[in-house]
């Protein structure tokens, strides 16, 4: 493998970070930093407190996530929100119910510096536990006023939302916005052939029914999100 399909190969699965720069205590890829400054400045002037909840999540992080819930030690959730009877499951029904609101690593958008979730840090107290949660973001939930502001606002700075919709994929998450044009140039260099040799490489818990059924979960869960 050529050096710079591997370090494309290491930023897109993430295990590397050699394409992120540090900012307000957090990660973003270095070609999004402008733009992404830009958009927090109109917020501001808006009257939101634009803050990084979370940013780049390397493959270890997310491993240690998806082995955690896949064993029953962390809460899986269902669609109200709900905690999930694993040991009901089989393996592949846990990677399913897994998915919907936690990414397959080595194919998580944070893994990628382009992605990151916000909220509005004026909106709350400094006590306030952040949830990140649809009521939080809906109408009546504290984080509504900024989330109508980025309806009308994020693509004026290059951003948008891959999880604005429900497509019987990954749960909607209005706090997730993603860099257009740098997101779209890592993801394509994604694929199912990537992915598998990443995870057949890794320790990850159900890793024979992920691999068995990689193209499906592909298609639904990682290739399959709202369009800019």
């Amino acid at each position: 493998m050529a050096l710079s399909n591997l370090i494309a190969y290491e930023c897109i699965t993430g295990q590397s970070d050699t394409h992120l720069t540090d900012i307000q205590s957090h990660r973003l890829h270095s070609r999004i930093i402008d733009d992404f400054l830009a958009l927090q400045n109109a917020a501001k002037n808006a009257g939101f407190d634009l803050t990084i909840a979370s940013s780049f999540r390397d493959f270890d992080r997310q491993s240690m996530i998806w082995n955690n819930k896949f064993s029953g030690s962390r809460p899986v959730y269902n669609k109200q929100q709900q905690p999930v009877d694993l040991t009901k499951l089989t393996d592949i029904n846990k990677c399913i119910a897994i998915m919907r609101y936690s990414a397959l690593p080595g194919a998580s958008r944070h893994h990628l510096g382009t992605d990151l979730d916000i909220f509005d840090k004026a909106a709350v107290n400094d006590d306030y536990r952040l949830q990140l949660t649809p009521n939080e973001y809906e109408q009546g939930g504290p984080f509504a006023p900024l989330s109508n502001w980025l309806n009308n606002n994020l693509a004026k700075f290059g951003f948008y939302r891959p999880y604005k919709h429900d497509l019987d994929g990954v749960a909607p998450e209005l706090w997730h916005i993603s860099h257009i044009k740098q997101s779209q140039l890592m993801v394509d260099v994604l694929s199912e052939k990537i992915l598998y040799e990443c995870i057949n490489n890794s320790e990850l818990l159900g890793k024979s029914a992920i691999l068995a059924n990689l193209p499906a979960l592909y298609k639904r869960f990682i290739s399959n999100v709202s369009p800019p």
